[in-house]
């Protein structure tokens, strides 16, 4: 389904700041979470990530050709452990699934700031692709991702949208992910992205209390 334009701006600004608590089972928070400097490994040319969230599991394959600066950052990222605990705050029907901002304010605002450049798009944002979020400037890209749950291939010409990877197993398990709320604030009822950057997760848990989440992000080994 083929988004307004309008639609798409509002879309394209979506990299924002937000919150997400670290997990019980976590002996101890990784010092990256506050240094995005610690995170700097290569990623390997190809590696799975298992995904456990409140709605079941997915896998995602990821290809370090198709994207090598979004799969480095999302490698790390789950290295660390900052997507533990993170929401499904955007969920849109026919279109992607988003995520990606953490419930801790000051993770969050250290991490808002950690830009990696654009990657060429090679790939395109077909049903399952994952691509990291993207602002209307370059080089914007941090931690948000989504999934897209169709063909939305025309977003190459609107931004650095590079997919990164794919959903291998568990697709079924994405499209069940709560999406009642629709779409963010102020054009929908969903959440509202400077809110949650402010408040953090008990914003979300408050007013959303029917958001999926990510209870644990891991490799998957070899």
């Amino acid at each position: 389904m083929r988004m307004p334009i309008s639609a798409l701006c509002a879309f394209v600004l979506i990299a924002a700041v937000v919150p997400v608590s670290i997990p019980a089972f976590a002996a101890e928070p990784s010092p990256a979470l506050l240094d995005p400097s610690l995170a700097a490994d290569t990623a390997p040319e190809s590696f799975k990530v298992k995904l456990e969230t409140t709605k079941g599991n997915f896998v995602i394959e990821v290809t370090r050709a198709w994207a090598p600066n979004g799969a480095d950052r999302f490698y790390n990222l789950v290295k660390i452990g900052y997507y533990d605990g993170a929401v499904f705050f955007r969920v849109i029907p026919s279109f992607m699934a988003q995520v990606g901002m953490h419930g801790d304010p000051v993770v969050q605002a250290v991490w808002s700031k950690s830009y990696i450049p654009d990657d060429p798009v090679v790939q395109s944002n077909t049903r399952g692709m994952v691509t990291f979020a993207a602002q209307a400037a370059a080089d914007s890209r941090t931690t948000q991702f989504f999934i897209n749950f169709g063909d939305n291939s025309y977003l190459a010409q609107h931004g650095p949208f590079a997919p990164f990877g794919k959903v291998v197993e568990g697709m079924q398990v994405v499209d069940a992910l709560y999406s009642d709320y629709g779409e963010g604030a102020p054009r929908g009822r969903g959440p509202n992205q400077a809110e949650i950057a402010r408040q953090g997760s008990a914003y979300l848990k408050a007013n959303f209390p029917e958001l999926d989440a990510i209870t644990r992000a891991s490799l998957v080994a070899p």
